[in-house]
């Protein structure tokens, strides 16, 4: 078997639509992203996994099956729970918890930490840096993997930062780093 750069070996059945890890970065999650994989996981397994069951149950009773709708929706719907579900295990098994929390260095930025800055433009974004499977930019969460908190890891507050971008090189300016209270 050829090895596909970017993709994990290990992970014979990954989502295509699933981050890739980095190279060279551990699988770190928060203890709040652990427990929302571990909550989708049971809810496919314990819900959602046996209703389609039942359904695929009823419909194959129906007879003919290759043209029924409700058994070949079911079976499809099936095998993308099964994926799922060995996915978010195997993400689950590999995940490195780390309690921003219990932070102790916090003037610096590290995984978990929430940070502010100022663009050249003078906009005041803030984001929280977050384990590769829990990242979602809309609720200003980046992935520790990003530019951006690759650019901002280990700055103080009052750090100029330069980042490159797809529009070119960018400076921006922390101005705050905080943590969840311990």
């Amino acid at each position: 078997m050829n090895a596909v750069p970017g993709r994990d070996p290990d992970d014979d059945d990954a989502d295509d639509d699933a981050p890739a890890a980095a190279p060279g970065l551990a699988r770190y999650i928060t203890p709040e992203g652990l427990a929302r994989m571990q909550a989708e996981l049971n809810q496919l397994m314990r819900d959602e996994r046996p209703r389609i069951v039942e359904i695929v149950s009823w419909a194959a009773g129906n007879g003919d099956r290759s043209e029924n709708g409700d058994y070949l929706y079911g079976k499809k719907r099936l095998r993308e729970i099964d994926r799922r579900a060995r996915f978010l295990g195997k993400r689950i098994d590999r995940a490195q918890v780390v309690d921003p929390a219990a932070q102790i260095r916090r003037d610096q930025v590290f995984f978990g930490a929430t940070v502010t800055y100022l663009t050249e433009e003078d906009e005041e974004r803030t984001v929280t840096i977050v384990g590769i499977d829990e990242a979602e930019l809309a609720a200003g969460q980046v992935s520790l993997a990003s530019p951006l908190a690759r650019a901002l890891m280990q700055r103080r507050v009052g750090d100029e930062v330069r980042m490159d971008t797809p529009r070119g090189p960018v400076l921006v300016e922390v101005t705050a780093i905080r943590y969840p209270p311990a």
